[in-house]
Parts: structure tokens; sequence; C-alpha cells
């Protein structure tokens, strides 16, 4: 054994021992021949000292280290003197004596020191992730990441789910984001995909009779990123057979209050709130609220259509919306060209302007103020109910837009205005989704989650005639403003199946082509069931307290999906080319 104890276990009753250390060097002090040595692992940090009457060449060894060289350490563990003990540091009551020191490896002049505080770009960091991943707050998030899975894993296993495998090399079945494709070598001019989700093969176990189902499986999606998204990530898979949709809700409360007891040690009231879309998109101008804080959106609707501003009155007119939010206590925290900053922001959106009114006792502050009598203006305030310095913000445009830009201006202006505690965790259920949303590109009805969702009962008679009302029984969890869950009721009747696919424009000897597999197993007494996909990556993210999802991943793409560490994607020899029958040719930028 080349240690006897880690660098994160010493503690006073260890004095007396001997113990043997092994790790890495992050600080390292002369104090007249006096060498200190903090000494790293995993498990936390260690002083090692190396006196004045050291052996010659243990003391050559001892004033050669620097930081981030690999040594292994043999001493007594004694007390810290009186006032000498360090008190952010578990083992700060106690130091080990050196009696033996080996260098195990010398380390090159790192390009950034694990233990700093003003950190490299990320970039870099990334190229470097091996020291990245030396890092304690980053190595805290990976050990937080294993503890979710085993809770999870130990949540399942105790309400009598399996965990089944699914394949990773499978068929290509496009509707929604890109594939990633993989050819084959042995069945020449023919491609598997990697999967975007077990989707298809967890329903086929539920025909097959293994009705609690869960995996913690990986999944690729070849789409555009985002901080919080990767091309490769992980998610938390659930499908249950002879169950509603109340059965699944209730089955991931039950998950949701033992992580948040096992990582946090809180206790979740349950059940978790149950909102509709039509709701959230009401209230909050997203399907994906930041519930930590109010900051709801009024529909001013009344006010507008009566006032002496024309651009309100003539939204209404042509049968859009006026919606405003308040920035509590913002009246004076946003100067004249800070808002205009917020103008362009919500622009992003779609907004055409961004209508403002400072809140005083005396009545309202803005350029347009002229344009509200004064009845008006104490109507405006009471509808709103705003409070002598308030900042109010209006958006007059389509429903769409309208909910698009206040919704993004709400969470930008709780963050700037620190509203919610950014370590607290609000979840709750939105339902009820839309199951088509329009593609003015493709000019064509798609599925609002995918195409495998069961409609209301109340809603199948509608499906011909008036799909853009037909509801899903779908479900996302949300948490801060993030989705952090996604499922629903799935189809288990292959003439339902064929209805929606038909919507969709997708006759059925193309669904036969593309999704036969599944609509033959529906074929053969497919059970009612319903599922549900959490994601681990983001759920790691959100307990760990981060905002990007790459700080809880061992070794993350770019946002260009590039990993820095290895230079992947790279080009292949021209034999593996060629084995494949493939021919690249790259066009002349």
């Amino acid at each position: 054994m080349y240690r006897t104890k880690t660098c994160g276990e010493l503690r006073i009753e260890h004095v007396g021992q001997v113990a043997t250390l092994c790790g890495w060097v992050d600080s390292y002090r002369d104090h007249k021949g006096v060498v200190f040595i903090d000494l790293r692992d995993r498990y936390g940090i260690t002083q090692v000292v190396f006196q004045a009457d050291t052996p010659t060449d243990m003391q050559t060894i001892a004033r050669g280290l620097r930081s981030e060289d690999v040594i292994q350490v043999t001493g007594e563990v004694l007390a810290r003197g009186a006032g000498l003990e360090n008190p952010k540091l578990v083992t700060g009551q106690v130091e080990v004596r050196g009696r033996e020191l080996t260098l195990l490896n010398k380390s090159k002049t790192p390009p950034f020191e694990p233990r700093t505080q003003d950190l490299p770009n990320e970039e870099l960091r990334m190229q470097y992730r091996y020291l990245d991943l030396r890092r304690p707050v980053v190595q805290q998030a990976i050990i937080l990441r294993h503890k979710l899975a085993k809770a999870t894993r130990d949540y399942f296993d105790r309400h009598n789910f399996l965990e089944i495998e699914t394949p990773i090399l499978g068929r290509s079945t496009p509707e929604g984001a890109r594939d990633y494709l993989v050819p084959s070598r042995v069945h020449e001019g023919s491609f598997y995909a990697l999967p975007q989700s077990p989707q298809l093969y967890k329903q086929i176990l539920m025909v097959a009779g293994y009705d609690r189902y869960f995996q913690i499986a990986r999944c690729f999606r070849d789409e555009d990123l985002r901080a919080d998204r990767q091309p490769e990530f992980t998610q938390i898979d659930v499908e249950m057979a002879f169950v509603k949709q109340d059965d699944i809700l209730s089955t991931i409360d039950g998950l949701m209050a033992h992580l948040l007891k096992e990582l946090r040690g809180e206790e979740l009231p349950l059940p978790l709130p149950r909102l509709t879309h039509r709701e959230v998109m009401e209230k909050y101008g997203s399907d994906k609220p930041d519930l930590r804080f109010g900051m709801e959106l009024i529909c001013l609707k009344e006010i507008a259509e009566n006032c002496g501003f024309s651009v309100f009155k003539n939204t209404i007119a042509n049968g859009n919306r006026v919606r405003g939010i308040v920035a509590p206590g913002a009246a004076e925290k946003y100067s004249r060209k800070q808002i205009d900053e917020l103008t362009e922001f919500v622009k992003q959106y779609g907004a055409q302007g961004l209508a403002f009114f400072r809140v005083k006792e005396e009545g309202l502050d803005s350029p347009i103020a002229k344009f509200f009598s004064a009845e008006d203006q104490q109507k405006l305030i009471a509808k709103l109910g705003a409070r002598a310095g308030d900042l109010i913000f209006c958006v007059a445009d389509t429903a769409k837009v309208s909910s698009a830009a206040l919704g993004a201006l709400r969470n930008r202006l709780a963050k700037e205005l620190a509203l919610y505690d950014p370590k607290e965790m609000k979840i709750a259920w939105v339902v009820d989704f839309p199951m088509f949303q329009w593609d003015e590109d493709e000019q064509r009805w798609v599925a609002e989650h995918h195409p495998f969702c069961q409609p209301h009962e109340e809603d199948i008679d509608i499906l011909e005639t008036d799909p853009g009302k037909v509801r899903a029984q779908s479900y996302d969890l949300v948490c801060n403003g993030y989705e952090a869950a996604s499922g629903s009721v799935r189809i288990h009747d292959p003439a339902v199946q064929q209805r929606i696919f038909s919507m969709m424009g997708i006759q059925p000897e193309e669904a036969e082509l593309r999704f036969g597999f599944l609509l033959e197993a529906l074929r053969y007494g497919a059970p009612p069931h319903a599922g549900v996909a959490l994601g681990l990556d983001r759920w790691s993210m959100m307990f760990s307290g981060t905002d990007n999802i790459r700080d809880v991943i061992a070794f993350p793409k770019n946002q260009k999906a590039s990993d820095l560490l290895t230079g992947a994607p790279a080009p292949v020899d021209t034999k593996q080319l060629r084995d494949l029958r493939i021919k690249v040719d790259v066009p002349v930028k």
C-alpha cells in the first residue's frame, strides 16, 4: 500500500500514530529551514512539516518540491501548537512530522494551479481538464453527481424498478433534433444512430411486461449548444406500465423528496405543485418558470384599450396583448441608459419596444405618462399591485412575443435585483402541454414534445378538426427556471398512433418504414404506460449551485461540441474511411 491514511482523514485522536500519506503538493513554504507542505488529495489537505534537523537527502527533496508534484510522506501525527490550528481544514488540528519522503512524480509548471482563486478562461481549463478536476470545488461537484446517481438507484430499487440497458447503436428516426450517425462497415451504405433517448426501446419493454423500468442512460443530440446543454448527456430514464399520469408524477415527487433529503438534508413538501401550461405562459411567460420569486405578468387590456397611448390601443384593437411586470424597488436603480439596454434585450425576443413607468407617490413618471390620465395611472398602479419606488415595464405585442420578452426580462431583473436565494430549489410540474405546434417553415403540424404522447381523452375527437387546441397528457418538471424533466402518457393504441402520425404528415407507409417495429409491438397487447426522463447533468448542476453544466461533467465538450482535451472531433485515417466506403469531400472555404 502506498498510503495508510488519506489527506482528509487525520484528526486529533490520531496524534502519536505514524501515518503514510500520498498526494499532490498544494502549496510550499520554507521558514528558516523548516519546510511546510500542504498535501492534497480528493479527500482533503494535511499539513506536513520537515524540520531543520531532517536528514540532508530528504531536506534536498523537500526544498525542491513545487505545486502539483506527487509525493509519498511517512511521519508522526502531532497536534498543532495552541493558536496554530487551521479551522478551515477538517485536519486543521494536526500535522505530520515528516520522517520519510519519496518523490513519486515531478510535475511540469502547470498553466494554472488548482488552488488558485483567479481562474483562467474556460477553454484553457478544458484543455488541461486533469488539472481543473483537481480543484476541490470541481471534485465536490463530481462527488455530488455520484451521490445523486446512487441515491436515484437506491430509490428506484426500493420501489421495485429494474435497471435495464438499452442499445447505443440503434435506428435513425429523425423527428426533432439531429441524430449522430454511425456508418456501418458490414452493411454498406447503412447507418446506426446514437440514441437521442431510449424512448422507443423503453416503450417496447412495457409491451414485453417489464412494468417498472429505469436506466441512467447516455444520450446524444446533434444540436446547437448552450451553457446548460451538451451534445452527449445523461438522463434518468423511467417508464411504468398500467399507470396514469398522476402515478408517474407521484413517483417522481417521491424521488425529488428522497434526493433533497439525501443530498441536502431538506424536507420537500409533497405533492409538488401542478401548474397547467396555459397558466404558466400567462403568469410567467415561460413553460419553465422560475418560481423562487413573484413578478408575474399582468394583462392590461382594459386599461390599454381606453388610454390615450396609441401603441397600446392599436395593439389591443389588432387582437394582441399588452402586459406588464413590476420590478420591486427598482425605480432609482435603473438609469435611462440601463433601461435602453433592457429595451435592446427584449428586442432579441421579437418585441418592438419596452415601455416603462417609475412609480412615485403622486403617480407615474415616464416619457409616455402624459398619455395616461391621473385616473388611468392609478388604475395601472392598482392593477399591477405596484408601490412607490417600483419600476413598471410593459410590452405590447402578440401573445407569443409578449410572453417571450417579458418572461426573459423577468428572469434577468430578478437576478440583477437579487430577488431570490440562489441556493433555494423551487420545484413544480407543468402539465397539459399542447399536443402540436405549427411549423411555419415546413407548413405542417409537429409534435410539441414527441409524436408518442397520448392526447387527453376529451380532445381526441378534435384531432383532425382543431389540432391547435388538442392537449397532450405530457408534463415537465421545472426547477429554478430550468426544464429538469419531461415525460408523457404514451399512446398504446396503434390506431391512435397513426392518427397522430397523419396529423404530422407521416402517412401509414412512411410510418411503417420509420416506426414499424414500434407499431408492430403495439399490436401485440401493449399495456397503458407512461414515462419521464430527468436530466442527470442538469440536476447535478442545480444541486451543486453552478449555472454551467460543464462544471459537473468530468470531460465536457465546449460550445462548439469540441473536446479540447483530446482534440475530438478529428480527421481519421484514410484506411478507416475506405473500410466504411466513405469519401470526404470538404469544400474549399
